[in-house]
C-alpha cells in the first residue's frame, strides 16, 4: 500500500510554495517558485493574480513529481489582507493590492468616521491600509469605472482555490483580516458591509480552516499529476498556518517569529480585542479559536538593513559574523538602545511615520554594540506586544521561536532573556505551507482535529531558559525604549514629512 501525502500550498508574498508531508509529519517534497511584486507608484504594492496562478501550477507539479505516495488531500494558506477584483466572468479587473500597500490612508479615516468604536467592537481591528476593506472603497473612488465591473472578492489564496477547484469559499482566519468578519459570529458582519455600502454577494461563503472546500476535477487533477477529486481544505491566513505547523493550538503557548517582520502570535479560546487597536484580533485556524498578533514591520528586517549597509564597507561581516560580534558586548549594549521602526511601525503605534534610531552613542561604542543593540531594540519591540496580550488575560507559559530569530543562538537567548520565559524551536520549520499540509490531513480524514495533526508537531528536547539576572535588566531597559517612541513622536513625524 502507498504511503498517503498530505500537500499544502502557501500563496505567499514574494513566492508559491509547495510542501508535501506524511501522515507522521515528515516532510517528503518541497519546492517554490518566485513572483514579481509590482510597485507602480511609492507607497503601491501589487501583483498579477494569474502570477500566483503559474507558480502554484508549477510547485504542485513538482512535489507530486517528487513525493513517491497518494496524496490525499490538498490545503491552502497565503498572504492575508490582499483584494482580487473579479468581473462577472471570473475574469481579473485589475492587479490585486497587497497587504502591504500603503494607498488607503484616506479610506481608512471613512471607515473610521462611518463606524467608530462599532468597528472595534464588531471585527477587532481599527482600520489599517493592509486589511482588504480601504482597498474595496478605494478602488471605488478612484477606479469607479473598474469598481462598476466587480461582480466578487476573493482574497489571494481563494482566488488560487476558484482556479483549482471553481469554488468561491474562504475561511474564517483569513476573512477575519478584511476588516468585513464578525469577528465573534465568524461570518461577514451586514452592519459593516451596510455602512461601508458594499454588497454582501460579492463575498465567498465562510467554512473553518479544516473543512472541506471543494475537489480537484478531472482536467485540473490532469494538469497537476495530483489524484482526481483530491479534497481541498479552507486552509488559513499564513500566520494561522504557520501556527498550526508549530502547534501553537492551546492556550499558555505564543509564538515569536523573527524574519523580515516580527509576530508575537498567541492562541486564545474566546475572541479578547484589545480595546485600543493596539493588537490585531483574528480568529484562528483552530475551530472557534481565535488569536492575538503583534507585528514589528522592521524585525529581521532591520538586522538585514545593517548587514547590507556595512556590506557596503566589508564583504565579511554576514549575520553569523556580525551576531558573534554582539555577543561579545553584555546586556544593555553599555547605554545603548535602537528602535527598529525603519518601516514604520504595526503595533502598538500603529504609526506608517514612525522612524527608526539609534539612542545613547558614545565614543565608546563600536559595531558590537550597535548589533546587539539592535538586535535587542527588535526583542524589545516584540516584548511591548506580549505584554499588551498578558495584560488582556493571555496566559503564556512557554515561547515557541521560528523564522531567522530561532536559528542563531544569541536570538533565542535573547528572547528567553527579554521575555523571562523559556524558548524552544521546532525540529523541523516548514513556515504556513506545513501547516496548510496539516489542515489538509483533517479535511481528508487522514486526523479527526487539530489537536490530533499538531500531534506529528516536534520540538527540541531542550528549551532556552531566561536569565533572571539578563531579565531584570531588560525590564529596566524596556521602561526606556517605551518612553523614547512617545518623547519623538512629532519629531519622527516631521522628518518623515520632510523625506517625501
Amino acid at each position: 500500500m502507498r504511503r498517503q501525502l498530505l500537500i499544502g500550498l502557501d500563496v505567499g508574498t514574494t513566492a508559491a510554495r509547495a510542501v508535501a508531508i506524511t501522515a507522521n509529519g515528515r516532510v517528503a517534497a518541497e519546492a517554490s517558485a518566485p513572483y514579481p511584486l509590482l510597485t507602480p507608484r511609492p507607497g503601491w504594492s501589487e501583483q498579477n493574480p494569474r502570477d500566483w496562478i503559474e507558480a502554484s501550477r508549477s510547485v504542485l507539479r513538482q512535489v507530486a513529481l517528487d513525493s513517491d505516495g497518494e496524496v490525499a488531500g490538498l490545503g491552502l494558506t497565503g498572504q492575508m489582507h490582499g483584494a482580487v477584483f473579479l468581473d462577472a466572468a471570473d475574469q481579473v479587473i485589475r492587479p490585486a493590492l497587497l497587504w502591504n500597500d500603503q494607498r488607503t490612508h484616506n479610506q481608512c479615516l471613512a471607515i473610521e468616521a462611518r463606524l467608530g468604536r462599532r468597528l472595534l467592537e464588531i471585527t477587532g481591528n481599527p482600520a489599517l491600509t493592509g486589511f482588504q476593506a480601504p482597498k474595496l472603497l478605494w478602488l471605488r473612488d478612484e477606479e469607479p469605472e473598474a469598481y462598476a465591473r466587480v461582480t466578487s472578492v476573493l482574497l489571494p489564496k481563494d482566488y488560487v482555490r476558484l482556479f483549482l477547484t471553481g469554488e468561491r469559499l474562504t475561511d474564517a482566519s483569513d476573512a477575519s483580516g478584511t476588516l468585513l468578519l464578525d469577528l465573534r459570529r465568524r461570518t461577514w458582519s451586514d452592519e459593516v458591509l451596510d455602512a461601508l455600502e458594499l454588497p454582501a454577494g460579492w463575498f465567498p461563503a465562510v467554512l473553518e480552516s479544516p473543512e472541506r472546500a471543494g475537489r480537484l476535477d478531472a482536467s485540473t487533477a490532469a494538469d497537476l499529476r495530483l489524484p482526481v477529486d483530491t479534497p481541498v481544505a479552507a486552509g488559513a491566513g499564513d500566520n494561522a498556518a504557520a501556527a498550526v505547523g508549530t502547534a501553537i493550538v492551546r492556550e499558555g503557548l505564543v509564538s515569536s517569529s523573527i524574519g523580515t517582520s516580527g509576530v508575537v502570535f498567541a492562541h486564545t479560546d474566546r475572541p479578547r480585542p484589545d480595546p485600543s487597536g493596539r493588537l490585531h484580533a483574528f480568529c484562528h485556524a483552530v475551530p472557534g479559536a481565535y488569536h492575538l498578533m503583534g507585528v514589528t514591520l522592521a524585525a529581521g528586517g532591520s538586522f538585514r538593513w545593517w548587514r547590507d549597509l556595512l556590506g557596503e564597507i566589508s564583504d565579511g561581516l554576514d549575520y553569523d559574523r556580525l551576531a558573534a560580534l554582539a555577543a561579545t558586548v553584555p546586556p544593555g549594549a553599555e547605554g545603548l538602545l535602537f528602535l527598529p521602526y525603519l518601516s514604520g511601525e504595526r503595533t502598538p503605534h500603529l504609526d506608517p511615520l514612525a522612524r527608526g534610531a539609534f539612542f545613547g552613542l558614545t565614543t565608546s561604542h563600536g559595531l558590537g554594540h550597535l548589533t546587539r543593540a539592535l538586535m535587542e531594540g527588535v526583542v524589545l519591540s516584540l516584548r511591548e506586544c506580549l505584554d499588551l496580550m498578558m495584560e488582556s488575560g493571555v496566559r503564556v507559559e512557554e515561547v515557541v521561536a521560528t523564522g531567522g530569530g530561532a536559528r542563531h543562538p544569541l536570538w533565542r537567548q535573547l528572547q528567553a532573556d527579554v521575555y523571562g520565559l523559556p524558548v524552544r524551536r521546532p525540529v523541523a520549520e516548514e513556515g504556513p505551507a506545513y501547516g496548510a499540509a496539516l489542515l489538509a490531513g483533517i479535511a481528508a480524514g487522514v486526523y479527526r482535529d487539530v489537536i490530533e495533526a499538531c500531534g506529528v508537531v516536534t520540538m527540541e528536547a531542550s528549551a532556552v531558559a531566561p536569565d533572571p539576572h539578563k531579565h531584570h535588566l531588560y525590564d529596566e531597559l524596556l521602561g526606556l525604549y517605551r518612553s523614547f517612541y512617545g518623547s519623538t513622536r512629532g519629531a519622527m513625524q516631521a522628518l518623515g514629512a520632510l523625506g517625501k
